[in-house]
């Protein structure tokens, strides 16, 4: 596994964050014919908190983002993207593996969605995450605390 690391993002982070998320939501997105890069990364953009975002590095390099934001009943996991180039080598499955033992220390559970047919639903499926409802395009997800 290669070695990463998570700082917080800042506003400054926001363009390649954005970028990314084209990139990376760009195939389940044509598959559900609902892909527009202005759109995407708009979207990122009006959405964008910094507070409960942090940026992924390896080696010093910009290599994803994820967002942990606290709910009433639950955090949410949002804007988990990881460039290609790094998917593969367990960098996500390390950032998610940090992430849920803090839920897990707070007994809070851990919601998201990820796109129907997405592959990145197996990832979820393999850190505890089971389906709660779904519907077309999105397939919403939850976790409870392990401990």
């Amino acid at each position: 596994m290669a070695d990463w690391d998570i700082r917080p993002a800042t506003a400054s982070d926001v363009e390649a964050v954005a970028d990314l998320r084209a990139v990376v939501m760009r195939a389940d997105l044509e598959r559900l014919g609902r892909y527009d890069g202005q759109r995407v990364r708009q979207r990122f953009r009006d959405g964008f908190g910094a507070n409960h975002t942090w940026v992924i590095e390896v080696g010093g390099e910009f290599a994803g983002c994820v967002a942990l934001r606290p709910a009433e009943d639950a955090h949410w996991l949002e804007h988990f993207y990881l460039d290609p180039r790094r998917q593969g080598a367990g960098i996500g499955s390390g950032v998610l593996r940090a992430l849920l033992e803090r839920c897990d220390d707070q007994s809070a559970p851990v919601r998201l969605n990820v796109l129907q047919g997405s592959p990145a639903r197996r990832l979820y499926e393999r850190h505890g995450f089971t389906v709660e409802s779904e519907d077309a395009v999105d397939v919403f997800m939850v976790r409870t605390p392990a401990r």
